[in-house]
């Protein structure tokens, strides 16, 4: 049931009105109750949903094959390992056909119904409109603190407007998505990504819900972390400007305790014990002196990853494609 083709290939069947593009991983409980949901949503639409599949130990690609000779419309990528999900959505832009593209999670907290009314704004003139959190249920007050401290940090340090309490949930127009294709990064920040792209841009604000079963394989801290760090390192220069300012500032101050030891000196009291400053000194220049190779080697990192162009994936298997 594989067909072999290149992304955005032209096919002679007519292209849908949209497709939907759904990033996967150890999520055999999930699909279908995401599908049923999905497929209410969409039946008065030409549709076709993608999902692009990280390789899992459990029975979520048997279950989505299951569900791909029950409908036709539902289609698959394999990889041939583990890439994450920001390759995983870059994949599905990639091979979609439809007129415009959602992205969208399985695990039902961004709700499928959210759609239409996203339709309803992109009609409006606009070309990517994302889904804007109000609120956020069944998550801690950690984890909501860290995505407050989070996106407040990515939307002061980016060169780009890349929008708070937004995630990947958005729908784009086709010269949207044929702008990301061209783009051929190594880390795909889909939400930068967009925001680099530009155009014109909206958002529906929606109350989040809860997970609808099961557990999160791709949102944990520390891809979420990883994410974060991208959408930072990826879009700006900015960081390594405020390293440059602080080092200037600690030279500054070196500059300052040099002149008030020697003023000790001078005047022939010793005011200030020497050792417990010097160590305090020292250990905090090294610090940042260690924080700023730290977030040099993130830019070179980056740098040598584009420089290899690796591809961000590796298809193993197209399934209905």
């Amino acid at each position: 049931m594989s067909l072999n083709m290149n992304p955005g290939q032209v096919t002679d069947n007519p292209a849908p009105t949209l497709s939907v593009v759904v990033p996967v991983y150890k999520e055999e409980g999930g699909i279908r109750p995401f599908l049923a949901r999905m497929e209410a949503a969409l039946a008065s639409l030409s549709y076709e949903i993608i999902f692009s599949l990280d390789p899992s130990p459990d029975r979520t690609e048997a279950v989505i094959f299951e569900e791909i000779n029950r409908n036709p419309r539902i289609k698959m990528l394999v990889f041939s390992r583990r890439f994450g999900q920001p390759a995983a959505t870059m994949a599905g832009l990639l091979y979609c056909q439809g007129e415009t593209c959602v992205v969208i999670d399985v695990d039902l907290q961004d709700p499928p119904e959210l759609i239409h009314p996203m339709r309803d704004k992109l009609a409006g003139g606009y070309d990517v409109v994302y889904a804007k959190r109000r609120s956020r249920k069944g998550e801690t007050w950690f984890k909501r603190l860290i995505s407050h401290v989070g996106y407040k940090l990515i939307a002061s340090l980016s060169d780009v407007p890349i929008p708070r309490d937004a995630g990947d949930f958005r729908i784009m127009t086709r010269r949207v998505i044929e702008e990301l294709r061209r783009l051929n990064e190594s880390h795909g920040f889909l939400r930068g990504l967009v925001a680099y792209v530009g155009f014109r841009q909206a958002f529906v604000e929606y109350d989040r819900d809860e997970r609808a079963s099961g557990q999160g394989h791709y949102n944990r801290f520390t891809g979420s972390l990883k994410i974060g760090i991208n959408g930072i390192v990826g879009f700006s220069t900015r960081p390594l400007q405020l390293m440059s300012i602080i080092g200037a500032l600690m030279a500054g101050a070196s500059f300052l305790v040099g002149a008030w030891y020697l003023f000790q000196k001078l005047i022939g009291i010793e005011l200030t014990a020497g050792l417990p400053t010097t160590v305090l000194v020292i250990t905090f220049l090294s610090g940042v002196q260690l924080l700023s190779l730290g977030l040099i080697g993130e830019y070179v990192g980056r740098i040598y990853d584009e420089v290899k162009r690796r591809p961000m994936f590796i298809i193993d298997r197209k399934v209905n494609l």
